[in-house]
């Protein structure tokens, strides 16, 4: 029997985006949709148009520019959201517009004040503008898994009959069980007329830890379509991982008879990539895409390894994107050995971009005997974060020692400017090194989160410095990489700050709904 085919709805660019601390610049959300395309994802829901004005201009590049997977924006069941989706999506070859509307009593009562009725009309009103503009609507009702199944089994019947081709389940605040969400999707393929019509699709939150135990019991259900973020990542607890859901299908096709066109492959690529844009780390002990997910160090087990991989491994690691070992590069390597490598780490890089990275490598080759896949990886992401830098760093130097000041001579350039500044105070060299670039810089914040690991293994491991500063209320993220902790905590230091200043007087007001 034939499996049937899951549509993997990936909403990282979206819903992701809405973690605290996860947003994302132009640039970055245009390599990570890329990745996506390239991890066979089939919808790719590249914002909230109407959000802000950087949110729609990335859809509307992502749009013009990435095929090979829908395209999707999303828009509240009014018409100044579909008009402006519209505006962005128009340019993709295959646009999906998603529209949403809260049905659950709680949300009609304090949040719309309106009637069952009146939603219903709404949410009609809304589907059939949006499908004015496109073939493809999905339609939302927010909070569906607290909304009562006789009014959702009503308003999905609506929508379908408005022209929406996908209805879209939400368990917006991860209130739902397996058996609870499962009864739902199953309530609805039976009880309303024409969901032969539509495409069902699961968006679960994961604020109990079961959004992908609920979005499989959809599957088990009827469902079609699930709506996931790489790690998992999104408001509160997040969403759906699309890394766990995807490979429990395919490692267990056997019990669910469905399958995704996922290329497993890139899902540890991806997820990496997501991980040093967002600066939101995957635990080791993360499903699939962990550092621990094909560790082994219990004595039975290493044991039970070496007699037969299946005694305590159900997925080989090669299926996700894990090497065996990493392919060690080192000085002597050229262009074309960096070139196909980045390239096997799901990163698309410019020439420009690669000759810059190349020179970088080499000059990494005479620090580091072995460069590892996170040495490149890391090489590659520090160079998607700099791209658009105003500042940086020239050079340094640095005085401390036990009971002594710290003093720092530091030299930035600014275009074709070089500035140099000494500050001899602080609670550290670190923190000596962070007055002195505001001095230089002249913007001053403050710092929330400093937190340093190692990229790969070694002493001479490359040192990773992620920051958070605080700005006129706002938090800029950074992040840097050298092989001289110092030398990566400026780096970090200055991502934020030119990330202050391409932000800097550019006043939005995201509109706060999503499904």
């Amino acid at each position: 029997m034939a499996k049937k085919h899951i549509t993997i709805f990936d909403t990282t660019l979206r819903d992701g985006e809405q973690s605290p601390g996860a947003s994302m610049n132009m640039a970055e959300k245009m390599e990570v949709a890329q990745a996506l395309v390239d991890l066979g994802v089939d919808v790719i829901e590249a914002g909230f148009p109407i959000a802000s004005p950087g949110d729609f201009e990335a859809v509307r590049e992502i749009a013009k520019n990435i095929k090979g997977s829908v395209i999707c924006g999303l828009a509240r069941c009014n018409n100044e959201d579909i008009d402006r989706a519209w505006e962005a999506l128009q340019y993709s070859e295959t646009p999906r517009i998603h529209v949403f509307l809260a049905t659950s009593a709680i949300h009609r009562e304090f949040k719309l004040k309106m009637d069952k009725q009146e939603i219903i009309d709404r949410a009609v009103s809304g589907v059939r503008r949006a499908a004015g503009y496109c073939k493809d609507i999905e339609f939302s009702p927010e909070d569906a898994s607290r909304t009562e199944l006789d009014f959702l089994c009503e308003v999905i019947e609506a929508a379908i009959e408005a022209g929406a081709t996908t209805v879209n389940i939400p368990d917006t605040v991860g209130y739902a069980t397996p058996a609870h969400m499962g009864k739902v999707i199953r309530t609805l393929c039976q009880r309303v007329p024409n969901i032969d019509k539509a495409v069902v699709s699961m968006h679960c939150h994961d604020d109990l830890g079961l959004a992908v135990a609920n979005s499989l019991a959809g599957v088990e259900n009827g469902a079609g379509q699930i709506e996931c973020t790489i790690n998992g990542i999104g408001e509160r607890a997040g969403n759906c991982s699309l890394e766990e859901v995807v490979m429990a299908l395919r490692t267990r096709g056997d019990y669910y008879q469905a399958d995704t066109r996922i290329k497993s492959q890139r899902l540890v690529p991806t997820s990496r990539l997501v991980a040093n844009v967002t600066g939101l780390q995957v635990p080791r002990n993360k499903a699939i895409v962990g550092r621990n997910a094909f560790a082994h160090e219990a004595g039975i087990h290493q044991d039970g390894m070496l007699k037969e991989r299946t005694t305590y491994e159900i997925m080989r690691p090669e299926d996700v994107g894990f090497a065996k070992t990493d392919l060690v590069l080192g000085k002597h390597s050229g262009r074309a050995a960096l070139a196909d490598r980045a390239k096997a780490l799901g990163y698309h890089l410019t020439p420009a971009q690669l000759q810059t990275v190349f020179d970088e490598f080499k000059i990494l080759a005479d620090k580091k005997k072995e460069i590892y896949d996170g040495d490149i990886a890391a090489l590659v992401d520090q160079q998607i974060h700099d791209q658009s830098d105003s500042w940086s760093m020239v050079a340094y130097q640095v005085t401390a020692g036990t009971g002594t000041t710290p003093s720092v001579t530091l030299t930035l350039r600014h275009g074709n400017q070089d500035i140099t500044e000494t500050v001899s105070s602080g609670d550290g060299p670190v923190d000596a090194m962070f007055l002195a670039i505001e001095r230089i810089t002249g913007v001053t914040t403050a710092c929330k989160d400093f937190r340093v690991q190692a990229v790969t293994v070694g002493k001479d491991a490359q040192a990773e410095v992620n920051v958070e500063l605080e700005h006129h209320g706002r938090l800029n993220r950074g992040r840097g990489v050298s092989t001289d902790s110092l030398e990566a905590s400026a780096k970090a230091f200055l991502n934020a700050i030119n990330r202050i200043t391409v932000h800097q007087g550019a006043a939005t007001q995201p509109a706060q709904a999503t499904p």
